[in-house]
């Protein structure tokens, strides 16, 4: 694997729901690395290799859509049980629709072309 040359952190070139993709993934590392320094689980490691996995995506790489979709699956089943153990907690709900649009934004049609055609 070559390094990324002339790297860049969101790609205004790709379409709409991959660049709502990334954006929503950097939002969601930033919480979770919040969420570790102030003592959380180490589950938050999943969120953050969703950053990795954005950054991947911005640079059109497709070690980046895939390290950003099995982080964000992987995030969803976890919402889906913490869900499941508690349906009535507000940050459980709100957690649980945000993960499963991140989900489906790449896993979009138009993401998933444009990550066949365009990525390395």
């Amino acid at each position: 694997m070559e390094p990324v040359k002339n790297s860049r952190w969101f790609n205004p070139r790709q379409p709409q729901t991959l660049q709502g993709a990334v954006v929503f993934s950097y939002l969601n590392a930033a919480f979770a690395l919040l969420a570790l320094l102030t003592g959380s689980s180490p589950v938050e490691l999943i969120v953050l290799l969703g950053g990795v996995g954005a950054f991947g995506i911005a640079n059109d790489k497709k070690w980046g859509y895939v390290l950003g979709l099995v982080a964000s699956i992987a995030f969803l089943m976890l919402q889906l049980l913490l869900f499941y153990v508690n349906p009535f907690a507000f940050s459980a709900v709100i957690n649980l629709v945000f993960s499963v649009f991140l989900v489906a934004l790449l896993l979009h049609p138009a993401s998933r072309l444009y990550q066949r055609v365009y990525f390395e």
